[in-house]
């Protein structure tokens, strides 16, 4: 059953032993971080910061910081679960021929369970305030931050031409107590949005959910066509409708459970302005630029909220699990442009957007170098930087196997591919700002065909029948 709000899903945590209570005061200043960040970096449980100085609220944090976590959030066995309902739900062979129909008709009832639901009421609007955003306890993450800064916001915008609505996880700096900085960059949804509004010389309502289910927070990291929305994702994942209820200040539907609620708008015509630096999930710093101001309207909540937080830097991260889930469970669509994906693998050093390790099915010659821009060609992963391909019979999440094939496999002016492109508004590295160069690593087996003539040695491998032999002597030898 789905986690009614982000309370319920504190709640499981703590029955299960995964939750940790800190009674103890603390400081929202750099202190929290340092504590959250110790316990990802040994694998502790997840955190619940009931005294946090100068706030009545208490602080959740590292929810998603572990693979049995994870799993226990969206209620699977192991993120390659994600993957399979997926892949279920797009195998359109399933819908073919009478029988086939029948047989689909359970996965075609999971369907009406995506759609959300408008409701009257909801528990976020059990307490509306005037905005006041300094008795929140908003996480001052890292020394050199601009300041404090809401790290794990909903942001909920409104397509003016087609009604539909939006959710993005945009960080936000508080300017002033009622006040922050609208962190989209140049290629999301939210500014995108913000362009339309602009165009049209209009205010634009924007309204941000603090704490929301599981399902819901997901949602809003992941990678979706903008004509995909986010709740309906978020209702199939979960395998149940999101309640949606009408701000008090604007037309934009918010989910009914979340935790607290910002009411407000951006104004296009206003001047942008200077936002960071924040230490971001690529280990570094992002530098100072300049964004649109969020002015908050209203303030609405449960009585009893508490308040979401994550931190990120040098991974691994929280969101570092998060992106493994994103690469599950978008492998079954990648699969469906390249069919002779067969795994990939993002590793956390690689930040998600950084490197990503791919295994494919080799047919013809410069089928590697094929796959690499088909990958720069879609959506998100224009950003990235470094693709490795390797053959179907390497593991792609085996990194020293990975790696290995690297070093020995590639010839520099035959199996590197420069591509010039769009880069992520957090790339360091690039000379210009959005834009720079990709490297494409082909660590397949060369064939003639691709001007390999030489003969390619074999990986060095034990016969089966020895290995077998020695597997059940095992004991006999003493070990």
């Amino acid at each position: 059953m789905a986690y009614k709000d982000l309370q319920a899903f504190i709640k499981e945590l703590d029955k299960r032993g995964l939750l940790k209570r800190i009674t103890a005061e603390v400081d929202s200043y750099l202190e929290i971080t340092e504590i959250a960040d110790r316990a990802i970096k040994s694998g502790g449980p997840a955190l619940l910061f009931e005294n946090v100085k100068g706030s009545d609220y208490p602080v959740f944090i590292n929810g998603f910081a572990s693979y049995e976590r994870l799993n226990l959030a969206f209620e699977i066995d192991n993120i390659d679960a994600f993957a399979d309902q997926i892949t279920d739900l797009i195998d359109v062979n399933s819908y073919m021929g009478l029988i086939d129909k029948i047989k689909s008709i359970p996965k075609l009832a999971r369907m009406l369970e995506v759609f959300p639901k408008t409701v009257g009421s909801g528990a976020c609007q059990q307490v509306i305030e005037e905005p006041d955003l300094h008795s929140l306890p908003v996480l001052h993450c890292w020394p050199e931050d601009g300041g404090r800064f809401f790290t794990l916001p909903l942001v909920f915008t409104r397509d003016p031409d087609t009604g539909q609505q939006n959710i993005g996880m945009y960080r936000m700096q508080v300017y002033s107590k009622n006040t922050t900085g609208m962190h989209w960059h140049l290629h999301k949804d939210g500014r995108a949005i913000y362009e339309k509004y602009r165009e049209r010389g209009e205010r634009m309502p924007v309204s941000v959910a603090l704490g929301c289910d599981p399902a819901l927070i997901y949602a809003a990291t992941a990678p979706l066509p903008s004509i995909i929305d986010e709740t309906m994702f978020a209702g199939f994942l979960r395998r149940s409708s999101v309640d949606l209820v009408k701000c008090i200040t604007n037309p934009i539907k918010v989910p009914a459970n979340a935790e607290f609620v910002l009411e407000g708008w951006v104004d296009p015509s206003e001047p942008l302005t200077l936002e960071g630096p924040f230490g971001d999930h690529t280990g570094y710093y992002s530098l100072k630029d300049y964004y649109p101001v969020f002015h908050v309207e209203k303030v609405t909540r449960k009585k009893k909220p508490v308040f979401p937080a994550t931190i990120v830097g040098k991974p691994p991260m929280e969101d570092c699990y998060l992106a493994k889930l994103t690469e599950r469970t978008f492998l079954p669509l990648l699969k469906i442009m390249s069919p002779e994906i067969v795994d990939i693998n993002f590793p956390l050093e690689g930040v998600f957007h950084s490197c990503v390790i791919v295994s494919i099915d080799k047919k013809f010659p410069g089928h590697a170098k094929k796959v690499m821009n088909a990958l720069w060609g879609s959506g998100q992963m224009m950003y990235t930087k470094m693709i490795i391909i390797v053959d179907k019979n390497v593991d792609a999440q085996d990194i020293s196997t990975v790696m290995w094939k690297v070093f020995n496999n590639i010839d520099g002016k035959r199996d590197l591919l420069i591509s010039d492109g769009p880069l992520d508004a957090l790339d360091h590295a690039s000379p210009l700002p959005h834009y720079g160069s990709r490297i494409g690593i082909d660590a397949t087996k060369k064939w003639p065909e691709e001007g390999h003539n030489r003969e390619w040695p074999n990986d060095i491998e034990m016969s089966d029948e020895v290995k077998t032999r020695v597997t059940e002597r095992w004991a006999e030898y003493g070990f």
